[in-house]
């Protein structure tokens, strides 16, 4: 079965910087995304990439700007720079991968915790 695990979340300071990863297990998708969940909230929709070709991302309005996902194909890994942190940021961030075009995101890692201090 295909894991995904992440990796690069921690503790940071407002105005600071973190990369997150997440390395696949070498099984190819159709899309790759990234999602939160901060302490009582829904899971939220944060990034997405698709895996092959010319790539072609989308953003959650409010991380547009200072997010940016990419990828490696040779390393078979996803990432997500964060920029501009801001304690609303503080939550539990999901890679998540979608095995085929329409599958909606099926594969899950275990998540990273990133807090951000005042």
């Amino acid at each position: 079965q295909a894991q995904l695990v992440e990796s690069g979340g921690g503790l940071v300071q407002a105005g600071g910087s973190l990369r997150l990863s997440c390395a696949t297990s070498g099984r190819t998708f159709s899309r790759m995304g990234w999602f939160r969940q901060a302490p009582g909230k829904e899971r939220d929709f944060v990034a997405a990439i698709n895996w092959s070709g010319s790539p072609n991302t989308n953003y959650a309005d409010i991380v547009k700007g200072r997010f940016t996902i990419s990828r490696d194909n040779t390393k078979n890994t996803v990432y997500l720079q964060m920029n501009s942190l801001n304690p609303e940021d503080t939550a539990v961030y999901y890679c998540a991968a979608e095995s085929f075009p329409g599958s909606g995101y099926d594969v899950w890692g275990q998540g990273t915790q990133v807090t951000v201090s005042s």
